[in-house]
């Protein structure tokens, strides 16, 4: 019988790997079928359509063929590098004439991200070619990037509704209290906020005056965008007296939005088509209202912008999302996968030097020490390495940073935050209220320790302290010595304390402002190569299964739908914002370490929340409360 059994398993051992060889070369020759398809072609005369559908990213995650399936909503997320790229080449392409920014369901990015599309739209504008926007409901991100736009559309039912960063925040300590638990806290930083909601009800005067300070400057610098590319925009004039001047047009916010100068025109999408028709002609589709055009995707596909083949090379090394221990798909910046591409560079010759792009608010100090240690290995190597700070580059985001020999920022970047933390939640008191007990022997004092059932001891809670604290002491000293600056100086600026580009300049944090392109430039001239020299993207791959599938399963993206009106709109932003916070704080709970992490920076921008396991738990609290 042993026999049989073992030729049985045998045999049926055969048969799966024959099945799964078969399904392997079918998919195979399936997805060979599908590259072989006659290549894109970009109409002559069309418009390029930028409908963003979705968020604007410094790195996309990786989407699962299936997430679509079950009727829930996907968001999607486009790479603000690939924006920037389709509009960079359509400024040269001749077979484009015009852009068209499709923001009826935008759902924002960080307010860096935004600007830099936005500079890019200027000079597409500025080799004469028009920019037309159009949407129901403006609000602070599709209207930051709108402003860029030679006219800006709105749909007669909507207009313009801008309410500037800021909102509130969760606190969970009366909640835990009540559950019994005990957060015990371990922190260097007056300023470092990520753990008030854990031990407070409200925000501390410290944290509300940092936080002040730097929504002020964001805000500033949102205005003075806005009114460069559209003076006639009175924002602060508009917000200081808005009922009245709604209620003076019979409640009408898109008459009153057009007579502050914020919007150009009202009408339908099918009358802005129309004008469009006149412009660059009647669509392929032949459809009544259609016009000529080609959307984004495609455009990429069939253009490829911006790139090359060959030759030396800039490699630009992404740190976005969550900084986490271990390994991590795009959109999460996991430590060893970030640390093991770097390290497979430096056997590419080509690559001539490193730009490291930050869009983090940090996270483990493992992770971010272990992606600051390989980008000093390159260093070590000769590689020339450039800072480029995105939306978010604080905590240890900053700590990545500083492996960098020039740091550019943008004016409304968040930075700093350079403060050190660790959270570990011990049940003591829940025990007591469901009468366990909590009881053993040690071997030493310290067996057991941390004790989350019985509570943290004097010693294990001054040793855990001392570790911060020289943890912090580290932290201060990378700052130092990669700034020039001394450790006291850093304290002083440091402390936990957030400060947006503009004002990180002045403290000597970065070094200029510029976004990506001028990180690039300046990479460049470092290794003296060519202004046209290649640009490759360092980071992490999506598998290859998920995006053959994705083929397949996933729905039409231009059918997704989304919150249009300016109602839905709000409300969907503020749901957005929670869904940061309590993911961050969540996420904390669930993983305990020692973090240099500015979980509460996510919410202070127009961003959507980071990648995060916690993230559809933090939905589900962020709509109760709703």
């Amino acid at each position: 019988m042993t026999i049989v059994r073992a030729l049985w398993r045998f045999l049926v051992g055969v048969k799966d790997a024959l099945v799964l060889a078969f399904m392997l070369l079918f998919f195979i020759g399936l997805w060979a079928g599908l590259s072989a398809r006659a290549p894109l072609s970009v109409p002559g005369g069309a418009a390029l359509v930028l409908n963003l559908n979705g968020s604007l990213v410094d790195q996309a995650r990786e989407r699962s063929p299936f997430s679509s399936l079950g009727g829930g909503t996907v968001t999607r997320e486009y790479q603000t590098r690939d924006v920037v790229r389709a509009i960079s080449g359509a400024r040269t392409d001749n077979r484009i004439k015009a852009i068209v920014l499709q923001m009826d369901t935008f759902l924002g990015g960080g307010q860096a991200n935004l600007s830099a599309v936005g500079a890019e739209l200027d000079r597409f504008r500025a080799a004469g070619k028009p920019v037309y926007a159009y949407a129901t409901a403006y609000t602070d991100s599709s209207y930051q990037l709108a402003a860029h736009s030679s006219e800006v559309w709105a749909n007669p039912l909507g207009g313009v509704f801008l309410t500037g960063p800021g909102g509130e925040n969760l606190y969970f300590a009366d909640a835990l209290k009540r559950l019994g638990v005990t957060v015990n806290v371990f922190k260097v930083g007056t300023y470092k906020a990520a753990v008030e909601p854990f031990t407070r009800t409200d925000s501390s005067p410290e944290a509300k005056l940092a936080e002040k300070t730097l929504l002020d400057t964001l805000w500033s610098n949102y205005i003075a965008e806005v009114r460069a590319v559209r003076p006639k925009a009175d924002i602060p004039g508009f917000l200081a007296d808005l009922p009245a001047r709604v209620a003076a047009e019979q409640g009408d916010l898109g008459q009153a939005s057009m007579k502050a100068g914020l919007i150009d025109k009202q009408g339908s999408y099918a009358a802005l088509s129309e004008a469009l028709i006149k412009k660059v002609g009647v669509g392929e589709e032949n459809r009544p209202g259609s016009y000529n055009q080609i959307d984004l995707n495609k455009y990429l596909a069939a253009s490829k912008p911006g790139t090359r083949s060959g030759g030396d090379a800039v490699g630009v090394v992404y740190v976005s999302g969550n900084i986490v221990d271990g390994d991590a798909g795009p959109g999460s910046a996991g430590g060893d996968t970030i640390a093991k591409r770097i390290e497979e560079t430096l056997g590419d010759k080509s690559i001539k030097a490193l730009v490291v792009r930050v869009d983090s608010g940090g996270g483990s100090v493992l992770a971010s020490e272990r992606i600051r240690a390989a980008l000093a290995q390159a260093k070590a190597k000769g590689l020339p390495i450039v800072g480029s700070m995105g939306p978010v580059a604080a905590s240890g985001g900053y700590w990545v940073s500083t492996a960098a020999d020039m740091i550019f920022a943008q004016p409304s970047t968040i930075t700093g935050s350079i403060g050190v933390f660790a959270i570990i939640p011990s049940f003591e008191g829940s025990l007591k209220q469901l009468h366990i007990g909590a009881d053993g022997v040690k071997s030493t004092p310290y067996s057991g320790s941390p004790d989350v059932l019985a509570g943290l001891s004097t010693d294990t809670r001054s040793l855990l302290q001392s570790s911060v604290e020289d943890i912090y002491r580290r932290f201060t000293g990378l700052v130092a010595t990669a700034r020039h600056l001394t450790p006291a100086r850093v304290d002083e600026i440091g402390q936990g304390r957030v400060w947006a580009g503009s004002t990180a300049l002045t403290l000597g944090l970065v070094d200029k402002m510029g976004g990506l392109d001028a990180a690039i430039a300046e990479a460049r001239r470092r290794a003296k190569l060519p202004a046209d020299s290649r640009v490759v993207d360092i980071e992490p791959k999506p598998r290859i299964a998920f995006a053959f599938l994705s083929r397949f399963l996933q729905r039409d993206e231009e059918g997704e739908q989304g919150a249009r009106d300016l109602v839905g709109k709000i409300a969907a932003s503020r749901t957005m914002r929670l869904e940061a916070a309590t993911a961050g704080a969540l996420g904390m709970l669930e993983h305990p370490s020692v973090q240099a992490a500015c979980t509460e920076c996510w919410a202070w921008t127009s961003a959507p929340a980071p990648a995060s396991d916690t993230l559809a738990r933090a939905a589900v609290v962020a709509r109760l409360v709703r």
